[in-house]
This record gives structure tokens, sequence and C-alpha cells, in this order.
């Protein structure tokens, strides 16, 4: 399956939200949603899921327009949005008939994902009486319970310790290897850089970058070196490229431990390797720079920072 977003806008109240998002995602893969808040990323979802429609734009399966009432999906909320006063297995069961599936199956289901989350023992507890991560792990199994070929999951590892981030990373790694259609939204970009495939970056309500992240990060990477010297933290280091080597490069990014350098002009590496070898520091690393997904998200959205 092939789900295509393409040039979506969006308005309340003549005030314009969504300025023509575009982006697709296929089955096997995933999609990282990403954006400040504000950016738009909740009202394309709330269009995803139709609980709204678009002013302009469309959204299609496979070349059809795409259809909650045709194609099951599953979708987490940020916010937790089942009964806390219900039992654990009650509530299950009504969302799994609530989608189609009939009792004897839904139980079926509803057994499987309790054992599968690890939460089986608190099946006849009321959900307000679990941890806030036993209940995020019960909100990931009403969201999988009917196996829906398309999942949307907003900030699912939010509030959650290690040991349940494992269990959901896992889960989804599953669901993913099954050959579902999986769009995640997240500010944690160590997740996303995990799971996904395709990225796309959303600011003030337009698409400001979406591809392959492998590519992206190749691109943003190009023509840049990263630096780290012993006994020598990240500004020491600036200062020292600024003053020994600014003919071949410029100090274009600091962090802790190191500096990320764009080469001038017609520089090569291999030069740039040269000169500091000939200089008599005392070079810890020395390499191409690999932008991290966040380094990518703040050059791309950080205009207000």
């Amino acid at each position: 399956m092939k789900l295509e977003v393409k040039d979506l806008h969006k308005s309340f109240g003549g005030t314009e939200v969504l300025h023509g998002i575009s982006f697709s995602v296929e089955s096997g893969r995933a999609l990282g949603l990403l954006g400040r808040n504000g950016a738009g990323k909740t009202t394309t979802i709330r269009i995803l899921m139709q609980v709204f429609a678009a002013n302009k734009g469309t959204v299609t399966l496979d070349g059809v327009p795409f259809s909650t009432k045709k194609i099951g999906i599953g979708y987490l909320p940020e916010e937790r949005g089942l009964y806390p006063k219900k039992t654990v297995t009650e509530q299950l069961m009504y969302l799994a008939q609530l989608r189609g599936m009939k009792k004897a199956e839904a139980a079926k289901a509803v057994k499987h994902w309790l054992e599968r989350m690890g939460v089986e023992q608190y099946a006849s507890r009321k959900l307000e009486t679990l941890s806030k991560g036993n209940q995020q792990k019960v909100q990931l199994a009403a969201t999988l319970v009917h196996n829906p070929p398309v999942i949307i999951l907003d900030e699912p590892f939010s509030g959650l310790d290690p040991v349940n981030s494992q269990v959901l990373k896992d889960v989804i790694q599953e669901q993913i290897a099954e050959n579902k259609l999986v769009i995640f939204s997240s500010h944690q970009m160590s997740y996303v850089e995990e799971f996904c495939n395709d990225i796309v970056i959303m600011n003030h309500g337009e698409t400001v970058l979406s591809g392959d992240l492998r590519e992206i990060k190749t691109l943003f990477g190009h023509g840049r070196l990263v630096l780290s010297l012993n006994g020598k933290d990240g500004e020491e280091t600036e200062a020292i490229v600024k003053e020994r080597f600014s003919g071949l490069v410029q100090p274009d990014g600091i962090h802790k431990d190191f500096v990320v350098l764009k080469m001038t002009g017609e520089t090569t590496k291999t030069q740039v390797f040269r000169a500091l070898a000939e200089s008599g520091l005392d070079v810890e690393s020395f390499g191409d720079y690999r932008p991290s997904l966040n380094d990518i998200f703040v050059e791309r959205a950080g205009d207000e920072a």
C-alpha cells in the first residue's frame, strides 16, 4: 500500500494553518512526521483520521481516495483516551468490537495483546489503578487490537521508562516487519531515527523537508567534516580552527567535545587531513560529518530558536 498526501490546505476562522502539505509513505516503512509545536502535525493527523476535511488537497491510498470506513486505522493519541474507571479487559473488548470484531475474535485478540504488552495481570483492574507506563502499554494494545493496516502513533514513548520503552519499540518494529504502514510523530528524535525510513519536517504549516532519511543525512553532511582534539572542548577547538586553518575550513557548528567544519572553496578532505597532521595537534577524531536528525531538525525548523 502507498498512502499519498498531496497539497493539503486547511483554514480555521479565516486563518490558514496548512499551506500545501505533501508526503507519502508505503507499507513496511515508517514515516516520521516532525515539527515544532504549532507546525500543523495534529491538524494533518486529524485530516488523515477524517475528523475533519481539508479545504484543498487529497489523501489517497494506492491512488484511490482514502476512507477510514474501508481501511482500518490504529491511532495512538498523545493524550491518553481510554476510560480510567473501566477495567482493562472491558474497554479493550468494547473497542475491538466497535471496530468490527466479533466477540470471540475480540477476546482472543485482547488476550494476545495484554500478554504481548506484559500487562495481562492487570486485565481485571481499573485503568486508573495502573502506573502511567502500564496505561500507555494498554493504550497501544487498544491501538493494535483490531490488526489495522495503517498505524498512526503520536508521541508513543511519552512518560515511559527505559524498560517499558523497549517493549513498545519491539512491538512497533514487529508491526513494520508485518508490512504495516506506520506514521510516527514524536519530538524524541532518537526514536524517529531508530524506526523511520522517511521523514517529513513541517514548519509553520509547510513541508520544509521530506524524503529518505539516509539520503537526507548524506546531503546535509556533504562538504562538512567533524574534528575533536584531545583535551579540548568544542569552543577551544573552534578557536584553534579559526586561528590556524581559516583558509581551508570554517567552523559550522560547535558541540560539547567537537566542531563541525565546512570546507571552503575547492578544499578537499585530504588537504585538511594533511594540514592537521603537519600541525602537531593531538587529534582525537577526524572524518566526514554525519548529522543527527536533531541537527537537521534544528537547521530546518529552528528559525525561531
